[in-house]
């Protein structure tokens, strides 16, 4: 291993230029002088032993002679899966424990492992399960994976899902962020000790600490703890909340939850920390019903830190949301927007094809309604097609014939036709969920669905203006290619600019949203965003779009904008870990923003 990571070194140095089939010769080559098919040389083995040299035996990394641009180099080379940062922050997904839902969906997945909704075979929450639910040990482990397939986690973006937030407790909800941001502050391959209740253990005594409750993430005994409950709920003898309710209620869960909670104070301290953190939060979504949003709400998420707030709408139909027992009304939705975007949140909905009731023809109208109606005009969308997965109630109407999947053309065509009606400033984040085809009993099992929905947008020819399709993604671009883009739209409560470096060929190098409301004399910017690679806090990582002056552009031309519609100052919706950036750009702290005055 060592040889070959050397002789990769000292090409580096010589300026060789590495590519994939360059390192697979010098990996074949190594591996056949081994004759060890135990000892196999391959590429993801490469970093972290490099960075397990760097960290643990400092005097025979330094015998390698690796300097700032080789070391940053090496990273590219080796990097795993660069597109996991290429929106230009390291993302880290975390699941909240299992927890009673107040709704009931039809074609909500039952697993009791998990928060409702959620499957225990999706990629985070195995990753959750085996962290026993806890935020520190999910992010730990995250960033540390991250780290070892060489990506930056300098800036992280931290989205929170599990049923909905609003449904549990606030003391949880404070100490789930707390432990967050938290771990954060503390990945330094240290334990800082707090004395605060709750925070005095690092990783080994957490896990320690939820063994001795009784927990386990062991796969055949939670199997075993949980198939009976589990087949009562999925053949209707018990409710979900039926079951949670009961696994909650064991000594085990209830000696854990005694202890996760934590003030706004104790959190505020963790907030002041990551200003200056190696690893700073610049995003902080939560997952929630549009229902449960009120002023209070709106509030509560702004004092946790939150930036993003993602809402299951499912539907704009109310015979359609009545149909699959969603009990939440078009109202409702019209007045979470309106109430978020008074906020300043970022606004990502989740919208499912192919409901019970449903048609090709009348979601194509409904996703047309949502992208030109100004009381929805979301940011982001998850735009996932239903299908039926053997816990959910969707079961009986598959089984009479009143539900069917839509064929593959139909689907293909139904979202080519949604990509194609979204517009410049809405990003259309995902369009499968993590579900596992072995739990999917009926509808699209294809992986690839959004590579199938791309490539037959590319036999159309037609315009895409979305956001992720034209996002410069790994891409390196110059200042001097790009131009500064203004679309206005208007909503129920705002005029919207959204400000987009794009190039030449359409691809979009950053962007600003800045929202200039009906009410009131200020403004206020809802999103800074710059796509490239992620670039470190110190610079450590060289090239993309970030870091070239790009978001001060942004943020100037929305400041001269608001200040030309006669707004008297501009409040800025920053995450923690960006205070110290809009700072140097004369913004001033306020209760829940940042605000900067207009002359």
């Amino acid at each position: 291993m060592e040889d070959a990571l050397i002789e990769l070194i000292e090409a580096l140095r010589a300026g060789t230029q590495v590519d994939e089939a360059w390192l697979s010769k010098l990996l074949r080559r190594h591996n056949r002088a081994a004759h060890d098919p135990l000892r196999r040389i391959a590429k993801r083995r490469l970093l972290p032993f490099y960075l397990g040299i760097k960290s643990r035996d400092p005097k025979r990394w330094a015998s390698w002679n690796v300097d700032a641009d080789t070391e940053t180099a090496l990273l590219r080379v080796l990097r795993m899966k660069p597109r996991r940062t290429a929106s230009g922050v390291a993302t880290v997904t975390v699941i909240t424990k299992p927890w009673p839902c107040s709704s009931d969906c039809l074609y909500c997945p039952n697993d009791i492992r998990m928060p409702k909704s959620y499957l225990h075979d999706e990629p985070a929450c195995q990753r959750a399960e085996r962290n026993f639910f806890d935020p520190y040990l999910q992010v730990r482990s995250r960033i540390t994976a991250l780290s070892e397939m060489g990506h930056v986690t300098d800036k992280v973006e931290l989205i929170v899902l599990g049923g909905t937030w609003s449904d549990y407790p606030e003391a949880y909800q404070v100490w789930f962020v707390h432990e967050l941001f938290r771990a954060l502050n503390e990945f330094d391959g240290k334990t800082t000790v707090e004395d605060e209740p709750g925070t005095t253990d690092g990783p080994e005594e957490r896990e320690r600490r939820y063994r001795a409750a009784g927990l386990t993430y062991d796969p055949d005994e939670l199997a075993r703890r949980t198939d009976r409950l589990q087949e009562l709920v999925t053949n209707g003898t018990l409710t979900y909340n039926e079951a949670i309710d009961e696994v909650l209620g064991t000594e085990g869960w209830q000696n854990v939850a005694s202890w996760q909670r934590a003030t706004f104070d104790e959190l505020s301290r963790q907030h002041t920390r990551n200003e200056t953190s190696a690893h700073r939060v610049v995003g902080l979504t939560i997952e929630t019903r549009p229902d449960l949003i009120d002023d209070a709400s709106a509030r509560t998420m702004r004092q946790l830190g939150c930036t993003k707030v993602q809402i299951g709408i499912q539907s704009l139909d109310e015979h359609i949301l009545r149909a699959n027992r969603r009990n939440v009304s078009v109202e409702q939705i019209a007045l979470a927007f309106a109430m978020l975007r008074r906020f300043g949140y970022k606004i990502q909905i989740h919208m499912m094809a192919n409901l019970l009731g449903a048609t090709p023809e009348s979601d194509r109208a409904d996703y047309l309604r949502l992208v030109s109606d100004e009381r929805f005009l979301p940011d982001e969308v998850k735009l996932y097609p239903c299908c039926l997965v053997e816990s959910s109630r969707l079961g009986a109407a598959w089984a009479s014939g009143d539900w069917a999947p839509y064929s593959e053309g139909e689907l293909v065509t139904l979202l080519a036709d949604d990509v194609l009606a979204t517009p410049s400033y809405t990003r259309i984040s995902r369009m499968i969920r993590d579900i596992s085809s072995t739990d999917i009993v009926a509808g699209n099992k294809k992986t690839n669905l959004r590579q199938m929905v791309e490539r037959s947008l590319g036999e159309r020819r037609e315009e895409v203006r979305e956001i992720r399709m034209r996002e410069v993604a790994t891409s390196d671009v110059t200042m001097e290619e790009l131009r500064l883009d203004c679309y206005a739209y208007t909503t129920s409560v705002s005029d919207e600019r959204f400000l987009q470096w794009i190039a030449p060929d359409g691809r979009i190098a950053g962007f600003l949203r800045l929202s200039l409301p009906h009410e009131g004399d200020v403004a206020m910017i809802r999103e800074v965003h710059v796509y490239g690679r992620v670039a470190g806090l110190g610079g450590t990582e060289r090239g993309g779009a970030q870091h070239t002056g790009l978001g001060r552009h942004l943020v100037e031309q929305a400041c001269a904008d608001a200040h030309e519609r006669g707004f008297t100052s501009i409040r800025v919706i920053s995450s923690v870990g960006t205070r110290e950036y809009y700072r140097g750009l004369g913004f001033a702290d306020e209760e829940l923003y940042q605000r900067r005055k207009l002359c």
